[in-house]
């Protein structure tokens, strides 16, 4: 039988019973780690991200039973930082930030507390990557400039995957398995055809990776960085097409048309409840559940959308099984409901009704700042802003088709710091007050509201102390 368990035993607190660390890994890493502990705050973001991204999943050191994978180790290196620097958060502890507690902690004892005694060892492992990478990433991402300098180092990181795994699809060798270890030496094949994964615990979730990456990228060609922006674009592309999956190229095509709905900006109210009103319609007039469209959904030919909408189906038909804690009989429900391969249904089988609303009120919480934050600024600022709302829909589509558990968790916990880092004005204003307040070019210099001017002094202060 399997279980819930399965899903975390998958990456954190479990692996293989030894050592793997490769010599260069090993190099790597310490120049990763003496990077972090010596170099100013804004630069911290680019080692980082280079080294989560591009070591291989499953390079791990083992001590006394405990699997400590390298980005783990990279995290509490990093937050050695927060503890004997000046720890500032743009904005301070706000709305995300709460609901992301609740949202750990309580999953985190939903777990322990279904599987005990089985899950120790995973959990505080999970509950300290995602705290500890969570707070580090929200004081390395303070405002635009540091988003843009993790862009361009994620543009970078998508070039190098995407010519990996490019060559993994076409020779199915993956380099990064060959030669470093902890990732598999040859990709899974589909029909005849080789699912690239590089780096990362499974293809699908590193299509999904360089999916909504791709509009930071379309941000980087309106700054003016057209290089590395051409540069992200490809590696995102070929990150995407060498997986050979749907839901990668599904969050891929999310992205393009959240960037293409520019125009209609101003009208998303309209849009909203558009979208609300047309799955109401279908709910009424559709023979099965709304989310069997899913099912409809084969855009390569070997699509497992049926399989994704059995799987939303069965976890609600079995919601007496899951609301209060979680689950870990949905191994038992039928046919592969063990394999939790949607992030909805992961955190609603993982730790009920409260997991899952903490979940969905994270991302609301991100369009609502994101929103408000767009009438603050001059049309020109507003393409950020609209761009992170795209990274947002791509990721969303994605969480659909995959639940992230390997390194697209960081980039999660990233993205959510950036939207932190250029809204957090927001927080202290109304409605009004943000009707009320003059537009002007730039992040974090507003007029006509004495709570926003505040913004411009805390972000002199953090400047001052990198």
């Amino acid at each position: 039988m399997q279980t819930t368990l399965d899903f975390n035993q998958r990456d954190l607190g479990h692996g293989a019973s030894e050592t793997i660390l490769h010599p260069v890994v090993l190099v790597a890493l310490l120049v990763v780690i003496v990077l972090l502990l010596w170099k100013p705050r804004k630069f911290l973001i680019i080692p980082f991200l280079l080294g989560i991204f591009l070591i291989p999943r499953g390079q791990q050191i083992f001590i006394a039973g405990g699997h400590f994978y390298l980005r783990l180790i990279l995290i509490l290196v990093g937050s050695i930082r927060l503890i004997t620097g000046k720890f500032k958060i743009a904005g301070g502890f706000n709305g995300i930030d709460k609901v992301f507690i609740c949202w750990v902690t309580y999953r985190v004892f939903a777990v322990t507390l279904t599987n005990w005694p089985n899950s120790n060892m995973e959990q505080l492992f999970f509950l300290l990557q995602s705290v500890c990478g969570y707070f580090l990433l929200r004081y390395l991402l303070q405002d635009e400039e540091d988003l843009l300098r993790a862009a361009k180092t994620l543009a970078i990181t998508a070039a190098i995957l995407g010519a990996s795994m490019l060559y993994e699809h076409i020779f199915t060798i993956n380099l990064f398995g060959t030669y470093l270890g902890g990732a598999p030496i040859t990709p899974d094949i589909r029909e005849g055809t080789a699912r690239a994964q590089a780096t990362f615990g499974h293809s699908i979730l590193a299509g999904c990776f360089g999916a909504t990456l791709l509009p930071l990228f379309i941000l980087l060609w309106k700054r003016k960085s057209r290089t590395v922006a051409i540069i992200g674009i490809i590696g995102s592309s070929l990150m995407v097409f060498s997986t050979s999956s749907s839901t990668p190229l599904l969050a891929y095509i999310a992205g393009v048309l959240g960037i293409l709905a520019w125009p209609v900006r101003r009208h998303m109210r309209f849009v909203r409840w558009g979208i609300v009103t047309a799955i109401t319609a279908l709910t009424i007039v559709m023979n099965a559940p709304v989310w069997f469209l899913i099912a409809h959904i084969n855009v390569i030919g070997s699509s497992g959308g049926y399989d994704r909408a059995f799987l939303i189906d069965t976890c609600m038909r079995h919601i007496q099984d899951w609301w209060l804690i979680g689950t870990n009989q949905n191994g038992n429900w039928g046919y592969d409901m063990w394999d939790l391969s949607d992030q909805f249904v992961a955190e609603a089988e993982m730790g009920g009704i409260f997991t899952i609303v903490c979940f969905i009120t994270i991302i609301v919480g991100c369009f609502s700042r994101l929103g408000k934050m767009r009438k603050l600024v001059e049309p020109q600022e507003q393409w950020l802003l609209w761009c992170l709302g795209s990274v947002m829909l791509a990721n969303i589509f994605a969480f659909f088709g995959v639940a992230y558990w390997d390194q697209t968790q960081i980039w999660w916990f990233a993205f959510l710091a950036m939207i932190s880092a250029v809204t957090f004005p927001t927080q202290s204003l109304s409605l009004e007050d943000a009707a009320s307040t003059t537009p002007t070019s730039r992040f974090g210099q507003y007029q006509g509201s004495a709570k926003v001017r505040g913004w411009s002094q805390f972000s002199s202060n953090n400047k001052s102390a990198d």
